[in-house]
């Protein structure tokens, strides 16, 4: 059953004031003629407010801009715009609760042109409050930077968990043997750490692993080095484009770095009963690239030798 004829202006304004959406009609000169409720409500000025001024004297700060352009091309050219949401995020001055609410609204615009018998063509602008679903997509972007955090962290130290070490060794490998440079491998435990927890419990053995290696972590300068958390007390250090001098260098910095914590540890066989490291290091030459397991194992070994020579020791071998 249709409306009486008569009946259809009142009726489409009223759902146009019922629609959760903004609604502005523009006439040829550019004068708003219809305001919806959404509006009002979203911006504090009515409709009778609004009814025969400029639409550039409302919103000054649009004039020049991409509004402007798709107002003219709707007037003017009959061509409808869709404005980009990434470069539009919210050209309209309008808030949830006006007066109330500093941040505006998140908005899509779209401007279509209106065809009006026997008169100028007229255009709509559209606006719809996209707030929810932007603040949706932050917080999945949001959620998912923590997911890859928490994937290549470790969990107690915020450092490289072992699963990052893995993926870093494998690029700079390739990169190392692709470009004929030394790679530097350094295998780094903390002596007598079981001792360490079992005296002081393991909150203490917790609260330890996080200084040394936040310590540690944080004499490393260049962006392609790496400290991982390798296992437990043990850690591990990546050095690209670094000989066996140069990573020897590093290696007596992070030893002398751990030993000025001055950490106690009553139970160390060390004189200084203070906590201490042991480092093992590796180096693949330039241009004499060998397998990953065979940097690592001759990292471990080397490692193994550091301690059996009496703990808070470096020792570096090549690999075999």
């Amino acid at each position: 059953m249709h409306a009486p004829p008569d009946n259809r202006l009142p009726l489409l304004e009223s759902v146009l004031s019922a629609v959760s959406l903004g609604a502005i009609v523009l006439d040829g000169e550019r004068r708003i003629v219809m305001w919806n409720g959404w509006m009002a409500r979203h911006s504090a000025r009515s409709p009778d407010e609004m009814a025969g001024q400029d639409f550039f004297a409302v919103f000054p700060e649009l004039r020049g801009h991409r509004v402007d352009a798709a107002i003219q091309q709707a007037l003017y050219n009959n061509f409808p715009s869709l404005l980009s949401q990434t470069l539009n995020k919210a050209p309209f001055p309008l808030f949830a609760r006006p007066g109330v609410d500093q941040e505006r609204l998140q908005q899509a615009v779209e401007v279509m042109p209106i065809p009006v018998p026997n008169a100028p063509r007229h255009c709509l602008i559209q606006i719809t409050d996209v707030s929810l679903a932007v603040g949706r997509e932050k917080l999945l972007r949001e959620q998912a930077m923590v997911l890859r955090s928490q994937t290549f962290s470790d969990g107690l130290t915020g450092i490289a968990n072992r699963r990052h070490f893995d993926v870093a060794m494998e690029k700079e490998h390739r990169r190392a043997k692709r470009g004929g440079l030394p790679l530097s491998l350094l295998m780094i435990d903390i002596d007598n750490f079981k001792a360490y927890n079992d005296h002081y419990g393991h909150q203490k053995g917790d609260q330890c692993l996080i200084q040394v290696s936040a310590a540690l972590a944080a004499i490393l300068k260049r962006p392609g080095d790496l400290m991982a958390r390798y296992g437990g007390e043990e850690f591990a250090i990546i050095l690209p484009e670094t000989d066996v001098d140069q990573a020897t260098l590093m290696a007596d910095a992070l030893r002398l770095r751990a030993s000025e914590l001055a950490i106690p540890h009553e139970r160390s066989s060390s004189e200084l009963r203070l906590v201490t490291v042991s480092i093992g290091i590796a180096t693949q030459l330039s241009g004499q690239p060998v397998e990953i397991a065979a940097l690592i194992g001759a990292a471990d070994r080397a490692l193994y030798q550091a301690k059996r020579s009496g703990r808070n020791r470096i020792h570096a071998r090549l690999p075999d």
